[in-house]
């Protein structure tokens, strides 16, 4: 079996909820050893962030959620005081066998811990220090507290995302998951790699500053850009593309389907398939410029017979014909998808509370080196004893005293 990409590779992970979490557990499915250090008693706050926990094989509620699991395996957890001097010092042990360290407290506050960028660096120099933030270390806002929400709110994505403006319910939504979390956890796990790559290279560590604002700021994509080429500032269109005419939900007989018509040609087979051949043919819609000049219009023609043949006549018909095409799945649908469980997107691993645990597999396809799934989401403090012994020798007597002082 080949050795994982990320072999040898150790995190000090000073992280919580899902931005930082999701980070250190992309790392850890690439095979970084990563050390998830949380609250004695506590543990990262995710843990009680339920209904639904993890059950035992009793059938009874443990402390451990749904929301918690989502983000956090591959990685051994110790518990650590990092306000007692002995609990600093044990980190920065640790820090020392670490190559990167992670963290997402607010600005400034690690600094009475001496665990802050500029004492770090001065100590280790090829550390790679990765700061996760709601809004950066710099700026008028780098004092507050951020959150995922504030940063859909704020960086403009809840402002085209929801039902058309002037429709029922025609609010601003934020996207259904902590997307702009998911996402600030990607970039700092790429922005890791290639802080490792220069590290390996000059031997020079580096902070790496990430914010939730910023990096929803980054995947505005096509609508921040449809901005700042236009001017226009983009309204909600509910489920239809801004820039591509159709390319959204239409109601079938007896559900909802997505056409994703992403050009002319697709077009063409669309109208042919539903025996609407001339519409492709029409001035009015032979191009996309024109489709979208004249959205309402085509909307309106293609809701008419897409209405009149039930789903799977489209889902099967159109993927024939080469036209994209979908039902919109809810979650339950989601794991029984033939295509989803022949990827392998659903896993379950044994988990400490004695039963095994599903969890949702690593998307990374990769022939040579792919992920592999060795540990569970930890209990808080599960792997306590064995880093304390394993990485920095302390043996069993001097663990107990440790734990009578709560420093463990």
């Amino acid at each position: 079996m080949n050795a994982l990409p990320l072999s040898g590779i150790r995190i000090f992970d000073l992280t919580r909820i899902l931005a930082g979490p999701t980070c250190t557990q992309l790392l850890g499915d690439l095979g970084a050893d990563v050390i998830k250090i949380e609250r004695a008693g506590a543990g990262d706050d995710t843990r009680k962030w339920g209904p639904p926990y993890v059950t035992d094989k009793d059938g009874k509620a443990t402390g451990e959620s749904a929301y918690y699991l989502s983000a956090n395996r591959n990685k051994r957890s110790i518990s650590l005081d990092l306000s007692k001097p002995e609990g600093q010092a044990i980190a920065k042990r640790l820090i020392a066998k670490s190559d990167v360290f992670i963290e997402n407290f607010k600005v400034g506050d690690l600094k009475k811990f001496g665990l802050d960028y500029p004492t770090l660096s001065a100590e280790f120099p090829r550390l790679v220090y990765c700061s996760i933030t709601g809004f950066g270390q710099t700026g008028p806002y780098a004092p507050r507290a951020g959150y995922d929400m504030l940063a859909q709110g704020l960086g403009g994505i809840m402002s085209i995302t929801g039902p058309a403006e002037g429709m029922p319910g025609g609010q601003p939504h934020k996207v259904g998951v902590g997307i702009a979390d998911i996402m600030t956890g990607m970039y700092a796990a790429v922005s890791i790699l290639a802080a490792l790559r220069h590290r390996d290279n000059t031997g020079e560590g580096q902070q790496i500053d990430m914010a939730l604002l910023d990096t929803q700021v980054s995947w505005l994509a096509n609508e921040g850009l449809n901005y700042l080429v236009s001017g226009k500032v983009p309204k909600r269109q509910g489920n239809a593309h801004p820039n591509i005419v159709p390319y959204e939900v239409f109601e079938c007989a007896d559900g909802f389907v997505i056409l994703a018509v992403g050009n002319d040609g697709q077009f063409r087979k669309l109208c042919e398939f539903a025996g609407h051949g001339a519409l492709a043919d029409d001035p009015r819609f032979a191009t996309n410029p024109q489709r979208v000049a004249n959205r309402k219009e085509i909307v309106r023609l293609v809701n008419e017979f897409m209405r009149t043949k039930p789903q799977a006549h489209w889902v099967e018909g159109l993927a024939k014909a080469g036209v994209p095409c979908s039902p919109v799945n809810d979650i339950g649908q989601v794991f029984e998808d033939p295509q989803v469980v022949a990827r392998g997107m659903k896993i379950t691993m044994p988990h400490a509370a004695g039963v095994d645990v599903p969890l949702i597999a690593s998307p990374i396809k990769m022939s040579k080196t792919p992920p592999r799934y060795r540990h569970a989401p930890p209990i808080c403090g599960q792997h306590t004893d064995e880093v304390l012994a394993e990485l920095l020798g302390i043996d069993a007597d001097e663990r107990a005293a440790l734990r009578s002082r709560g420093i463990v």
